[in-house]
């Protein structure tokens, strides 16, 4: 693990078994608690949701991280199939966390989450990391105009963090192809769903919203 630069978050460059990653990192002095951020399967950090949440997060003292993936590195367009992008994640968060790793002096809770496909992964690998609570932002519970289709259900995933006990929180769009916030709420506990207004790509105008949502369910965490 080697730091790239110094302005502004760190980002470190972790070897994976997709080849390398990268992750940058904002360490608020005394943070609290740890979250890991992935991105979906369009690729890219700087959608509105991610933005909004780590700005949040970082005002309110956690130390962040946003994961891009080997495959985004490498300047790929399209991602993986989903084992590969969770042999990745593992092993990185791990790294980061280990003695030595970018993470390893954060004390206090650890929160896996992603936008999209990113969330999904979050989702699977929580049991195996330890997380102590999910945040989802814009979870794609299925393709568009498959809605009707149980067996093209994501919420098979939501149900590997709902049935641990692990509390989770998912922002979504009210009007999203990929699963609207009425649509995902039948799968989460109740007030785990935090409507904002905006498709499965959230809108600047909804990013205070998202801030807010990300605030309520993060806060109590550190206490």
């Amino acid at each position: 693990m080697t730091a790239a630069m110094r302005a502004g978050p760190v980002v470190v460059e972790v070897s994976t078994p997709g080849g390398p990653a990268r992750v940058h990192i904002r360490r608020p002095r005394g943070a609290r608690g740890t979250v890991l951020l992935g991105h979906g399967a369009g690729g890219g950090l700087r959608s509105v949701d991610l933005t909004a949440a780590v700005s949040l997060l970082d005002a309110e003292g956690w130390a962040t991280a946003l994961v891009e993936q080997p495959w985004l590195v490498a300047g790929r367009r399209v991602a993986g199939p989903p084992p590969t992008l969770d042999a990745a994640w593992v092993p990185l968060v791990q790294a980061l966390r280990v003695r030595g790793g970018a993470l390893a002096t954060v004390r206090g809770p650890l929160v896996l989450g992603g936008r999209s496909a990113g969330a999904r992964v979050a989702c699977r690998t929580a049991e195996v990391l330890g997380a102590d609570a999910v945040l989802c932002l814009s979870f794609p519970l299925h393709l568009p105009g498959y809605a009707d289709r149980p067996d093209k259900s994501r919420a098979p995933e939501l149900r590997l963090v709902t049935d641990a006990g692990r509390p989770i929180a998912a922002v979504q769009g009210e009007t999203d192809a990929f699963g609207t916030a009425a649509e995902l709420a039948a799968y989460l506990p109740d007030g785990a769903v935090y409507p904002v207004t905006g498709t499965h790509s959230i809108p600047r105008g909804s990013a205070a919203a998202v801030a807010a949502a990300v605030l309520h369910f993060t806060a109590p965490l550190r206490d």
